[in-house]
C-alpha cells in the first residue's frame, strides 16, 4: 500500500449522495480521503459535506463516464447506476469496487437468483417469469412472492400473490416468483473482503419489519440465534464474497425458516441499512470497513462492543413537506440514545429521514428503549 492513499492526491468517487454516501464521507474524513460525489439531487444529503459534489444522472452513460474519467477509484452507495460506463472505465484501468460485473448481476433479481442456484447458495425455490400471462400459469402454486427483476427498492417492487384476485397487481415484466417461506426470523449479515482476499464478517442482526410499509422498522444486534446458526451464516456470507471475488462491503439478507434452514434473500453490494448501528456498537463501522476494503487495507475488527438496536426514522404518515424532527430533546435525555439525521429537507410518508442507534446491555430493556424512542421521536412537517 502506497502512502499516497492517506493523502489528498488519491481521487475516490462515490456514485450516489444519499445517507449512505453521507456516512461514508464522515468515515472518509478520518482517513483524510479525497472524495467526489455524483448524485441527481442538488440537495442530496452529501451535497453540503464536500466541495467535490456533482449533480448528474447515475444511469446516464456519458454522465457517469465523465465523472469517472479523472478519478482513481470508484465505488457505489446505490445499485441503480450505469454499468456500461463503469465497464468502460474499468477497461481504461480505473479501479471499480465492487466490480461492474457484480453490480450488473445484483441489479437484476432474476440473474441474482440464478447466480445463487449456479453457486449452490441456499435460497427459496423460484421461477423466472417475463409476463403476467406466465404468472397466471403458476396460480396452482399460490401463495407466491413476486419480485420485480429490476428497479425495486425498500420494499417497492414486491407483491405477495395469495389468490386469483391478486393477479391484477402482478408485474407484467421480468420478475422472480418465489415460494412463500414460513419465516421464523429475518436476519442480515455484513461481510467485507479486500483485494488480498481477506474476509471479515460482522455479527448477525435480526430485523423487525413495519407491518404495512415493508420496510425495516428496527433491528437489533446480536441476533437471537444459536451459535451453530451464526457459524453457518458466516460460512454462507464468506462463501458468497469469495465466489464473487468481491472487493468492498456487502449486505446479505437472509431468512431463517420454521425448520431452521438459512435461505439467502437478497444481496446489496454496498453499505446497508442493516449496518448503521456499527458506527456506535462495533470496533469498526461498516463505512470504515468498506473504505478499508476498497483501498486494500487490513480489515478492522468487527467485535461487538455493545448490544445495540437501530431504529429507522421514517416520515410519519399524513405529513409531506419541510421536515420537522419532533421530540429530539426528550430522546436525547435517554441514556444510550444516539440519533443520526440525514439532512433531507423534505419529508414524506415512510421516507427514510434518519436513524437512531440505541445501546443497552439487557435485551428486554433494549426493546423497551426502542419502543420509547418510537413514541417520542417523530418526523413530521
Amino acid at each position: 500500500m502506497n502512502q499516497k492513499y492517506f493523502y489528498r492526491d488519491l481521487k475516490i468517487g462515490i456514485l450516489g449522495g444519499g445517507q449512505l454516501g453521507r456516512m461514508l464521507l464522515q468515515a472518509a474524513i478520518d482517513l483524510n480521503l479525497n472524495i467526489h460525489i455524483l448524485d441527481p439531487d442538488s440537495h442530496a444529503p452529501c451535497s453540503a459535506l464536500t466541495r467535490n459534489f456533482q449533480v448528474g444522472s447515475l444511469t446516464d452513460y456519458d454522465t457517469v463516464y465523465r465523472f469517472g474519467e479523472d478519478l482513481d477509484l470508484i465505488t457505489i452507495e446505490i445499485e441503480n447506476v450505469n454499468v456500461d460506463a463503469l465497464e468502460a472505465l474499468e477497461k481504461e484501468g480505473k479501479t471499480i469496487c465492487p466490480k461492474p460485473a457484480v453490480i450488473r448481476m445484483i441489479q437484476d433479481k432474476c440473474t441474482q437468483k440464478q447466480w445463487f442456484s449456479q453457486h449452490k447458495i441456499p435460497s427459496a425455490p423460484y421461477t423466472i417469469t417475463h409476463t403476467r400471462e406466465e404468472v397466471v400459469k403458476q396460480v396452482n402454486r399460490f401463495p407466491l412472492v413476486q419480485k420485480l427483476g429490476k428497479g425495486g427498492y425498500d420494499g417497492r417492487g414486491v407483491h405477495i400473490l395469495r389468490t386469483i384476485g391478486d393477479l391484477a397487481k402482478a408485474f407484467d415484466e421480468p420478475s422472480v416468483l418465489e415460494e412463500c417461506v414460513e419465516i421464523e426470523k429475518e436476519i442480515a449479515v455484513l461481510a467485507a473482503r479486500n483485494a488480498k482476499g481477506e474476509v471479515s464478517v460482522f455479527p448477525t442482526v435480526e430485523m423487525v419489519f413495519h407491518p404495512t410499509a415493508n420496510l425495516v422498522e428496527y433491528l437489533f444486534s446480536p441476533s437471537d440465534i444459536s451459535q451453530e446458526t451464526e457459524k453457518e451464516v458466516v460460512k454462507i456470507a464468506t462463501d458468497i464474497v469469495n465466489k464473487l471475488d468481491y472487493t468492498g462491503l456487502i449486505a446479505v439478507e437472509m431468512f431463517l425458516d420454521k425448520n431452521g434452514r438459512i435461505l439467502v434473500n437478497e444481496l446489496a453490494p454496498r453499505p446497508h441499512n442493516s449496518g448503521h448501528h456499527t458506527i456506535r456498537s462495533t470496533a469498526t463501522s461498516q463505512y470504515e470497513q468498506h473504505l478499508r476494503a476498497i483501498l486494500n487495507l487490513p480489515l478492522g475488527s468487527t467485535q461487538l462492543l455493545h448490544p445495540a438496536a437501530m431504529l429507522n426514522l421514517l416520515g410519519a404518515e399524513g405529513y409531506s413537506g419541510s421536515v420537522i424532527y419532533e421530540g429530539v430533546e426528550k430522546a436525547l435525555a435517554i441514556e444510550g440514545v444516539f440519533p443520526h439525521f440525514y439532512g433531507k429537507s423534505i419529508t414524506k410518508p415512510f421516507r427514510k429521514m434518519g436513524h437512531v442507534t440505541i445501546l443497552e446491555d439487557n435485551k428486554q430493556k433494549l426493546i423497551e428503549k426502542v419502543k420509547s424512542v418510537q413514541n417520542i421521536l417523530k418526523v413530521i412537517s
